[in-house]
């Protein structure tokens, strides 16, 4: 018998969980949804986030906020968000370099990358447009990487900052075609690209809005960008795999939505059908597409197996390339 009492008292217990998730659900959002950027303003992540905010708030009728915590290479605003109540009001949207590719630079890490976090969506996705300086007598990939390699360790590349995505998209190019170069890391895609303009570095990898202005001004000279097929912003630039190097088709750089773990099933599926059907509108496509950027609506499973490939498959190239924070 008490067997039996004990097995009704966790039926309820059960009921009773799965009845407050559903009324949880229900009755969300209820007030302010805050997004908290870990990044400056006017950094893409921001813009992005008030996109998405102000196009939230019109669909929903709730205010929603953009929060800026930026430092320590995005850590503190994740961390913020990490250690929040999981009840949907305060969310994370970040960058792969400010949620991934930071903390795999700390001893001891942040926090887990993977388990201490709900991801709810991918946002957008960028491929990594490789860009030389206009003086380099290279006219293709190929021309340079014979370039390159005829001056072992005597020619440079930048970087927006040590361990980021444009960093390490280099190293992986790097080890991928045999080329020796020094890093010259910068604060910022936007140093690191006056560099590369300047003839300070000899190349970088960079996203497509930003470099193919110095490209078109006759600065820099587009070889070849990063992913799986070629951009729509530049249909006569070849993928690497196209041009024969293999290793860079998954190598996109990402926008994204997270909240704290453990966050409702219900409040998750709410958010991400959401933010689904705003990345879908003519007009997110269109802004997205002018940015040289690609809608990348995914499921919560789908995010977050891409987050867990990004930890093994940058882990490896850190690990094999000796890069440590400074």
């Amino acid at each position: 018998m008490s067997i039996l009492k004990s097995l009704g008292r966790h039926l309820i217990a059960v009921i009773l969980i799965a009845f407050s998730a559903a009324v949880t659900a229900q009755e969300y959002p209820s007030r302010v949804i805050r997004f908290v950027v870990p990044s400056s303003p006017g950094s893409a992540s921001d813009l992005y986030a008030r996109i998405i905010a102000t196009a939230l708030q019109a669909s929903w009728n709730k205010s929603a906020i953009v929060e800026n915590r930026s430092g320590a290479t995005g850590a503190i605003g994740s961390e913020f968000v990490l250690r929040a109540a999981p009840d949907g009001y305060t969310l994370l949207f970040t960058t792969d370099t400010g949620y991934v590719l930071g903390p795999l630079l700390m001893d001891p890490r942040p926090y887990d990358i993977v388990a201490d976090a709900t991801p709810i969506t991918k946002v957008a996705k960028f491929p990594l447009y490789l860009v030389i300086h206009s003086t380099i007598p290279a006219r293709t990939l190929a021309e340079f990487i014979a370039y390159a390699k005829a001056k072992p360790g005597s020619i440079n590349f930048s970087s927006s900052g040590l361990g980021g995505i444009s960093h390490l998209a280099a190293e992986l190019f790097n080890s991928a075609t045999g080329i020796q170069a020094a890093h010259l890391p910068y604060k910022g895609g936007g140093p690191a690209l006056q560099a590369a303009g300047a003839g300070e570095a000899q190349y970088l990898f960079n996203n497509i809005g930003l470099s193919q202005a110095l490209v078109t001004a006759g600065k820099l000279r587009g070889l070849a960008i990063t992913g799986d097929k070629r951009s729509p912003a530049l249909a006569d630039v070849p993928t690497f795999a196209e041009a024969g190097i293999r290793g860079l088709e998954n190598v996109y750089s990402w926008l994204g939505v997270l909240g704290p773990a453990k966050l409702p099933p219900a409040i998750v599926s709410r958010l991400n059908a959401e933010f689904v059907r705003i990345l879908h509108t003519p007009d997110f496509e269109s802004r997205l597409a002018k940015d040289g950027y690609i809608a990348a609506a995914t499921t919560p499973p789908q995010f977050a197996s891409e987050i867990q490939t990004d930890v093994e498959v940058w882990s490896r190239v850190i690990r094999e390339k000796g890069i440590k924070a400074q």
